[in-house]
């Protein structure tokens, strides 16, 4: 993404300069919370190159991307909704929650009020604050990326640290998602206090869980899906 794009200049001549960035990441897996970042990025300056969704980036570059966005960004906010609270509410609410958190903490960060709010995906009625919802706007608006960039390299930072207190579900390799080798963990050692139950317990992954093998052997590499 060599530059920002027309949507953001279309809202920053409609709203005022200084746009968040919002998205999510860890919808989809078994373990750990929901984490949003909001990113204010300076409308003054040029886009960092190499700058897109998460998901089309490796590891090394995302944290390489992450760490100079950090650098730049005139301000940027985590929320996060746990495990237990994505049961309570459900992923849906659970997201947007974590949004809410994240966009809540910008004014402290910015020292003022944004001017308005980018978010990925479709519209969110909950959200709490009028908003642009761009759908894979990930891939199509750089404060977005930004936000997908830091939200993913958070969580994932998470999770290796989780992954020391719970080591069985390698989940500084899986961050949580559902591989063979987390489920087959979870069929022998049982659910932790970061798994969601919601999910772990859905009738599919039970049978999912029925077919893994009773042993738990390292997988290669290629079953981690955290670059997802």
């Amino acid at each position: 993404m060599a530059r920002w794009s027309p949507i953001e200049r279309t809202l920053r001549a409609q709203h005022g300069p200084l746009l968040v960035g919002v998205d999510e990441v860890g919808r989809g897996p078994l373990a750990g919370p929901v984490v949003a970042c909001a990113v204010v990025m300076p409308p003054n300056r040029r886009a960092i190159a190499g700058v897109n969704d998460s998901k089309q980036l490796d590891h090394a570059t995302r944290v390489v991307l992450a760490a100079r966005i950090r650098e730049q960004a005139l301000a940027i906010a985590i929320g996060a909704a746990s495990a237990r609270e994505v049961d309570r509410l459900n992923i849906y609410h659970a997201t947007v929650l974590a949004m809410r958190r994240a966009i809540a903490r910008v004014p402290m960060r910015l020292g003022q009020a944004p001017h308005h709010v980018l978010v990925d995906g479709k519209a969110l009625r909950t959200l709490g604050v009028e908003h642009t919802a761009v759908v894979k706007g990930d891939a199509k608006c750089y404060a977005i990326a930004c936000a997908s960039i830091v939200a993913k390299v958070t969580r994932d930072r998470l999770m290796v640290a989780l992954a020391g207190r719970y080591p069985h579900y390698a989940w500084e390799r899986n961050s949580g998602y559902g591989t063979v080798f987390h489920r087959s963990a979870l069929a022998e050692f049982g659910l932790t206090p970061h798994h969601r139950r919601s999910f772990c317990l859905d009738e599919q992954v039970s049978l999912l869980l029925g077919d893994a093998p009773a042993s738990v052997t390292r997988l290669p590499a290629s079953d981690d899906p955290s670059d997802r």
